[in-house]
Parts: C-alpha cells; sequence; structure tokens
C-alpha cells in the first residue's frame, strides 16, 4: 500500500487484541498512527508497539475521531455500544464478537472463503467465531470442487477461546496438580485433565450457542441456506489451537485423493496428511501461526451406498487466537481498507 492508515484497536488489553497488534506488526500493516482502546480501568496503562509507547484510551466515539480503520477485539456489550456509531463516522469497522454477525445488512467474511462480501460492506464487517473460521477454510476447496451438502463437526476447542480467563484457569490447575477446579474460574468445572462438552447454553434442541453458530455463520458465508450441519463443541486442555474432526457429503463425486490435491493448493491450508510417517494436525503444530493444517483426509465409511463416493472425513487445527481471531480481522480490515480506495 502507497496508503498508510490510523488504525484502533477496541479491547486492546485482552489476549485477541495483544494477539491484533502482533499481527498488524508482523504484516506490515500500513498504519500512520496505531490507538488502543480500553476500559476506565484500563485507561492509562502504557503498551509498546514497533519501539513506540502508546497510552491505551478509555473508549469513546470521540476518541476514534479520524479513524480509519477500528478493530473490535471487545465482548458483544461494549462492541454494540459503540461500532455502529462508529462506522456511521465513516470508520470502517471489523468486529470480532458474535454480536453482528447474522445481521443480514452486515458481511460476515472469511478472506479465504468469500472475500466478495467485502465489497457489501456499509462500514461494518463481523469477524466469524472461531471454530467457524478453522472449519470453512479447512473444506472450502472441496465445497467450491464438490459443494457441501451436510457437515458432522466435532470440536477440541482450546481454553484460549475463553479469553485470558481460560488461558489464567488452565494453568493455575496445571500448576496446582489437584483436579480441583480453580478458583474464580471461568469453566463450570475443572479444565485440566478433563472434557467440558458445552461451550455456551442450551436451546430446546440440546445444541449449544457455540454449536449452532457452525451452522448459522456457515450458511450465511456459503451463501447456501440448505446445507446441513450437527456440531459438538467441547472445550479440551489446550493452550490456544481448535482442532476440528469434519465429515462432509458433497453432491457430486470427490475422492481422497482429490481432495488432497485440492487442499494441497488451497488459501490459506497446510496439507498435512501423510499417517504413514505419523504426519497429521496437532495442536503443538498449529499454535503461532496463521495457516489451517488439514489431514487424515479418508472415506466416510458410515456412507450410505448412494453417498459413499461423495462423503469425506478430516481432520484440522489451527491457532484459535490467530487465524480463529486475530488474524481473520486484520486480514478483512486490510482487504476493506483497498476496497475503499
Amino acid at each position: 500500500d502507497l496508503i498508510s492508515y490510523k488504525v484502533g484497536i477496541l479491547g486492546a488489553t485482552g489476549a485477541v487484541g495483544e494477539q491484533m497488534r502482533i499481527v498488524l506488526a508482523e504484516r506490515k500493516f500500513p498504519i500512520s498512527e496505531l490507538r488502543l482502546f480500553g476500559s476506565a480501568r484500563s485507561a492509562g496503562k502504557v503498551i509498546e508497539f514497533e519501539g513506540r509507547d502508546i497510552v491505551v484510551q478509555e473508549a469513546s466515539l470521540e476518541a476514534f475521531e479520524g479513524l480509519d480503520l477500528l478493530l473490535g477485539a471487545a465482548d458483544n456489550p461494549i462492541a454494540k455500544q459503540f461500532l455502529p456509531d462508529a462506522a456511521k463516522m465513516g470508520i470502517h469497522v471489523v468486529d470480532n464478537s458474535s454480536a453482528f454477525r447474522l445481521d443480514p445488512e452486515i458481511p460476515l467474511v472469511i478472506p479465504e472463503v468469500n472475500p466478495e462480501d467485502v465489497k457489501l460492506s456499509k462500514g461494518l464487517i463481523a469477524n466469524p467465531n472461531c471454530a467457524t473460521i478453522i472449519g470453512l477454510t479447512a473444506v472450502n476447496a472441496l465445497h467450491r470442487h464438490a459443494r457441501i451438502r451436510r457437515m458432522t463437526v466435532s470440536t477440541y476447542q482450546a481454553v484460549s477461546g475463553a479469553g485470558k480467563a481460560g488461558i489464567d484457569a488452565l494453568e493455575a490447575e496445571v500448576q496446582a496438580g489437584d483436579g480441583q477446579r480453580a478458583e474464580g474460574s471461568c469453566f463450570p468445572y475443572p479444565i485440566a485433565y478433563n472434557l467440558i462438552p458445552q461451550i455456551g447454553g442450551f436451546n430446546e434442541m440440546g445444541y449449544t450457542s457455540e454449536e449452532m453458530k457452525m451452522q448459522n455463520e456457515g450458511r450465511k458465508m456459503l451463501h447456501d441456506e440448505t446445507i446441513r450441519f450437527a456440531c459438538t463443541c467441547v472445550r479440551v486442555p489446550i493452550m490456544r489451537s481448535h482442532s476440528e474432526a469434519i465429515t462432509v457429503e458433497f453432491e457430486r463425486d470427490i475422492t481422497p485423493e482429490k481432495a488432497r490435491e485440492l487442499l494441497a493448493e488451497a488459501p490459506g491450508v497446510v496439507l498435512c496428511d501423510d499417517p504413514a510417517n505419523a504426519q497429521y494436525p496437532m495442536p503443538l503444530l498449529t499454535s503461532d501461526q496463521d495457516l489451517v493444517y488439514v489431514g487424515r483426509v479418508r472415506r466416510d465409511l458410515s456412507a450410505d451406498a448412494a453417498s459413499f463416493n461423495r462423503s469425506l472425513t478430516l481432520f484440522c487445527c489451527a491457532d484459535q487466537i490467530r487465524k480463529g481471531a486475530a488474524t481473520n480481522a486484520v486480514q478483512i480490515g486490510r482487504a476493506s481498507c483497498r476496497e475503499r480506495v
């Protein structure tokens, strides 16, 4: 870019806000000024960015004046309080909360999946749920080739998905080593040495809010309300990479060999699929980077004769804080700034 931008981060002191700063620097985002915003409690804190000290400001519309891009890393109430009005001020806004994802007037974007939807923005673009970003990035090239009809997904979600409080809880419980829930933990049960098959509240059908995001957000970004989803989301004692086991039924035939060929060329994806040499996606392999690793590609043995040649099972992993949140938002921000020029 020949143009540089005045960029702000709302929720700058949280786990995602911190990662946004790191990604902006790594990707050499053309920034003429960076402003960091937080709560009254965080105001005055000094944060270093590329050799400069930046003082965190209390969030307000007045403090946003003159920004070109505002990245939202705050929770839903704060996002609703500030971001629509910020967009009306002419600031391009990318929000990581769930507050606006299903609003039909607001694009929901994964740059590797539906980059064209950036052009639909009226000022505010929503960043999808982390598990949805990772799962759809993993299967998008296959969808473009054979068209997804049904997905069954089991997620193994890192504690970072619950923010810094989730990371702190796991670290405290591992250090204590007594199998007890950490005092003040954000989880309802111990997370160290345990799995919790609930993320979010349950609906009348027994699905959690996190599980419904895969269906509702997936349909919106793939522009197909007929795709069928069944998702089970599980919190696991992993620091930052989410993993997903996905079974996909397609409209057209697709072989595992063709799927691997497509995945090897897919943007944002690393094909990691050599079981004979114990090569497959894992959280430790995929943390602190921006790509979605996909492997264990194979036929779905549960498919009936009619769908056997068009059903596959695979496994994927990616960093939840980065590609699942901060990096995706920065990618959208870069695309939206370019679109505006």
